[in-house]
């Protein structure tokens, strides 16, 4: 291994470090988009990258319509028994006296359970549930929402699959022009609704939208020549929890990685760019602003976006490659000569802000943690166990140490044509 590798392999692998600024995170809370969490994690984003380069970022507006969350209920008509739930984000808001229609239980909520019910869906609020979303055949919460949409259900509901209380939370996808209620409650919850065969529920929702401005932080740290490679980690959360594997520790490894690798940045043949996106969580709004507002010369430039989201709650580290097999090959070929662990997954997935690269034809990858391990501590995404008891400092270490390689090589190597 070349003794520069080891050394930044050495600065990054320091678990009580990267374990600091992610407690640092946490502390601000869940890190709801719009909120006062979300601006502080910025804020202690914006000062950390300061202290580890010496340069402020620049700081890139994202001007949208935000969504306010309020009161959320769920009753049995029959007897007037009212349960938990979630608004799911950008759910529309019921009238003032709440939704009020038969429930029809999909289970899983595959296509081709909806296809199978499609004649007693208009008109009721559908069931299904939540799945493990770091694998390789999970439906999306959000493709489930649209199936519900596309067959007439009046409303939509997304049970844990989780035990011990715990609602799941999400983004429904809806839009201004399309969309309709939608709320995520926990397994118990969704046991004591569907007793005694066909229940009419009301379903309260309130929430509030109005323009909002929040911000993308980008840092460039230039190299030799025009091309770059960007190190990306979403800032948003959900407020159920600290949001602490998604997306605390794809921050924390960022800000290390980069500590590790900017005392080397005198080598760099092409420049590092960082890319704190937010609004990740709302269908991946904050990239997607920021990619599409570039010139083609400027994604050209792009030889490689290297994105982390949820990099520890288990051991394993997975590179989602996004179609891009030479990307792939040279990823893991880099994971080998650092003695790092790492596995690939090529087909494109949508569920990062890599995605927004890869539609453009940049090289893009997802890094994640727990792929294809439904044991992982992954499980607990989006509910209120997303916390950082569920983090072994050495994992996150280990990830990071992984990210510093993998950006290191990236950024000095004398071509780097992925394509």
């Amino acid at each position: 291994m070349d003794a520069r590798l080891q050394k930044v392999l050495e600065r990054a692998g320091d678990a009580g470090e990267v374990m600091a600024d992610l407690d640092a995170i946490c502390d601000t809370g869940g890190r709801f988009a719009g909120t006062e969490s979300e601006v502080a994690a910025r804020e202690y984003l914006a000062k950390r990258l300061q202290e580890i380069t010496g340069k402020a970022a620049e700081r890139v507006a994202i001007e949208d319509t935000g969504w306010v969350r309020g009161e959320a209920s769920l009753e049995v008509i029959a007897n007037g028994e009212t349960y938990p739930c979630v608004s799911l984000v950008r759910s529309p808001k019921t009238e003032r006296a709440g939704l009020v229609a038969e429930l029809l239980d999909l289970g899983r909520g595959t296509e081709a359970d909806f296809e199978a019910h499609a004649r007693e869906i208009p008109g009721k609020i559908v069931m299904v549930r939540h799945e493990y979303m770091f694998t390789t055949d999970t439906v999306h919460r959000r493709r489930k929402y649209d199936w519900a949409i596309e067959k007439g259900a009046a409303g939509f509901l997304i049970a844990s699959h989780l035990t011990g209380d715990l609602p799941v939370t999400g983004s429904s996808g809806a839009t201004p022009e399309r969309g309709i209620p939608a709320a995520g409650i926990s397994a118990e919850t969704a046991a004591a609704i569907s007793q005694g065969g066909v229940q009419e529920l009301k379903l309260r929702i309130d929430a509030t939208t109005a323009p909002r401005r929040t911000e993308n932080l980008i840092l460039d740290i230039p190299g030799r020549t025009d091309e770059w490679v960007v190190l990306s980690a979403h800032i948003d959360g959900h407020h159920l929890s600290e949001s602490a594997m998604d997306n605390g520790t794809g921050l924390a490894a960022v800000l290390n990685a980069l500590a590790a690798v900017v005392p080397d940045a005198k080598l760099f043949q092409r420049g590092l760019r960082v890319g704190f996106f937010t609004v990740e969580e709302w269908a991946l709004a904050g990239s997607a602003a920021y990619v599409d507002a570039m010139d083609d010369a400027a994604r050209d430039a792009i030889k490689l976006n290297i994105n982390l989201d949820s990099v520890a709650g288990d051991s394993e580290i997975t590179a989602l490659t996004s179609g891009f097999e030479k990307a792939e090959a040279w990823m893991l070929a880099a994971a080998e000569n650092m003695g790092h662990q790492l596995s690939a997954h090529r087909p494109l997935m949508r569920n990062s802000d890599h995605y927004n690269f890869a539609r453009h034809g940049i090289p893009a990858a997802r890094l994640v943690a727990g792929f294809d391990n439904h044991k992982s501590n992954l499980t607990y995404v989006l509910t209120p166990a997303d916390n950082r008891d569920k983090i072994d400092a050495a994992d996150l270490a280990r990830a990071t140490q992984l990210t510093a390689g993998l950006v290191f090589a990236a950024c000095t190597a004398e071509k780097l044509e992925l394509r």
